[in-house]
């Protein structure tokens, strides 16, 4: 009698083990994807945000934000009459570069 009990346990064991895998291979893809990090993504500042940047290092009246593939040019009026031109990066927001032009009144 306990050979048969024993028999019969381990089918229903086994079919219990084969669905409980079944179950956990089933779900493995979501678990898998949620686990994932998503691939970068551009982010890129806009108009407003880098004529702030610039603001933040020349302070000055904008007149211009300009775009270009990889950076804005914002040209600003200083109180002194100058015409600064301000790169601002498009991907990190940072200050590339600061040039002056016109003439001082």
């Amino acid at each position: 009698m306990k050979l048969h009990f024993r028999l019969a346990w381990s089918r229903t064991n086994n079919k219990l083990n084969a669905c409980v895998l079944a179950f956990i291979l089933c779900l493995s893809p979501l678990c898998h994807a949620q686990t994932k990090t998503p691939p970068a993504q551009k982010k890129e500042i806009n108009k407003t945000q880098a004529a702030a940047k610039a603001k933040q290092t020349v302070k000055g009246r904008i007149l211009r934000v300009e775009q270009d593939k990889k950076k804005y040019r914002v040209k600003m009026l200083k109180k002194s009459g100058r015409v600064i031109s301000v790169s601002v990066d498009k991907q990190s927001g940072k200050v590339i570069e600061t040039k002056k032009s016109g003439k001082k009144n």
